[in-house]
């Protein structure tokens, strides 16, 4: 389901919303419609191995290969 982070350009108060199709999206705390979609981080905490169609082999650097990452 597509959850999205928003900030208000109003009251600078941070939220999520689950959003469908091009719906507007409104501040919970001040109903303002003036909000800007934040960028979302994506964490992969844990995983060892690169995902697939990734270029690198290494983790750390754009070689691919290197002693830091053996």
């Amino acid at each position: 389901m597509p959850i999205y982070e928003y900030c208000c350009n109003q009251c600078c108060e941070n939220f999520e919303k689950l959003v469908f199709g091009n719906k507007e999206v409104e501040c919970p705390k001040c109903s303002s419609m003036d909000v800007t979609k934040k960028m979302s981080a994506f964490g992969m905490s844990g995983v060892e191995k690169p995902f697939a169609g990734s270029s690198s082999g290494c983790g750390s650097c754009s070689k691919s290969t290197c002693t830091s990452c053996k």
